[in-house]
């Protein structure tokens, strides 16, 4: 068949599709940090440890994939996932003989599941979808997805904005010129609003119906600095901090989730020791404490992204969770300095994020951060509901069905 006519009959066949889900807004998802899946394909000269694979003939699911990480195996995919930092270029890059793709651009699929296997372990936006599905949604027509490298931050993820605005018209376009519906988690709230604030007006008019975002860290937060200290398990009993952590405190984007003085004071200590009180003004000497030279660099990198928080332009739908105990500060003993585990100091949040950074959209209903253009902004907070659970929270499924379908 020539390329025109395979080009018509996909053409055709979108709009057969479409008309199934004829006056609906059209969803685009936009994952979180881990929200996507990863490939990898290796041609690596040496390896840490010698049951490390060298090399494969193809790409293969790095993220997620249990396999990986298990007892030894799991250093290998440390090492195979961390970025190197490049001080001169201000940017990451991966290790020498590794090749990171993200797979399924468009297509939900990958961030439905981020376990290409369909284990219920790596589900992530699938019972969403299912739902919409059910309401007269049409996978890879109405439903897209908007997969990204969530190790990096939008610094190193301009290509994914270029793609995502790409992405919107051409989903407009075959959804009968439907405007998009943002639907987004986490991180992925995030680059949403900072794609927003790139765009027209007049763009996101034609273009955008609403943004749907769920626990999303509007202002950054302290876990952050929890990981860049002691590492994150994942809330798995077989993963080990210290050995994720190796891992975690190479990606840019974990630098960018630093709580933002726009929501901290600086009178408040985030990190405190017998010798030094750390607050938010204090992240240079605490990276150089901690050894962490590379940390302070991506947080300058990053930091004028959270420096604007303008609304985004368009209607807004904030779900997010709380009355869930979040770390608030990092309490170590006397003695220990920065090298021991820190007490985990809690507040409100929704075990993730901090309360204060969830519903920072609220400040959206105040004009001033709207400028000329005043739009809706509805929030719903949500007791109990968890920063992952959340997007299998019937609560919060019910209230997008209702926001989407009506």
């Amino acid at each position: 068949m020539s390329s025109a006519k395979t080009s018509f009959t996909f053409i055709f066949i979108y709009c057969i599709l479409a008309q199934d889900s004829l006056g609906l807004s059209p969803v685009v998802l936009i994952p979180g940090d881990g929200g996507s899946q990863l490939e990898a394909k290796l041609n690596r000269s040496s390896v840490i440890h010698y049951i490390c694979a060298k090399t494969s003939n193809n790409f293969f699911n790095i993220w997620l994939n249990l396999e990986l990480l298990v007892p030894f195996v799991i250093d290998c995919w440390v090492d195979n996932t961390r970025l190197e930092y490049d001080n001169v270029t201000r940017s990451t890059r991966n290790p020498a003989g590794v090749d990171i793709r993200i797979p399924g651009w468009g297509n939900p699929e990958p961030v439905e599941w981020l376990d290409p296997s369909h284990d219920k372990s790596g589900a992530y936006f699938n019972t969403i979808a299912d739902a919409l599905v059910k309401n007269g949604y049409v996978r890879n027509v109405s439903i897209r997805g908007a997969p990204y490298d969530f190790r990096k931050a939008p610094n190193e993820n301009v290509d994914f904005f270029t793609k995502l605005k790409s992405l919107v018209e051409e989903t407009y376009n075959i959804n009968n010129k439907s405007s998009v519906s943002l639907l987004v988690h986490s991180m992925g709230g995030s680059m949403a609003l900072h794609f927003l604030q790139m765009q027209t007006q007049a763009w996101k008019n034609q273009y955008i119906k609403r943004l749907i975002s769920l626990s999303t860290p509007w202002g950054g937060s302290v876990k952050a600095l929890k990981v860049f200290a002691i590492g994150d398990d994942l809330g798995s009993l077989v993963l080990r901090e210290s050995i994720m952590r190796t891992q975690q405190i190479t990606c840019p984007s974990l630098a960018w989730l630093l709580p933002s003085p726009l929501f901290w004071k600086p009178s408040e200590v985030l990190v405190q020791t017998d010798k030094f009180n750390y607050t938010i003004n204090d992240f240079q000497k605490l990276f150089t404490d901690m050894e962490l030279p590379n940390a302070w660099e991506m947080r300058k990198d990053t930091q004028r992204f959270t420096a604007d928080f303008g609304a985004p332009g368009v209607e807004v739908h904030c779900i997010y969770g709380y009355n869930i105990s979040t770390v608030e500060k990092l309490v170590y003993k006397p003695g220990t300095w920065l090298d021991g585990y820190p007490q985990l100091a809690t507040g409100d949040g929704d075990g993730t994020v901090n309360a204060r950074s969830l519903s920072a959209c609220g400040l959206w209903r105040q004009r001033r951060l709207w400028g000329r253009n005043p739009m809706r902004v509805k929030t719903l907070p949500l007791p109990n509901a968890e920063h992952l659970r959340i997007l299998h929270d019937q609560r919060a499924v019910d209230y997008i069905k209702t926001v989407l379908v009506g």
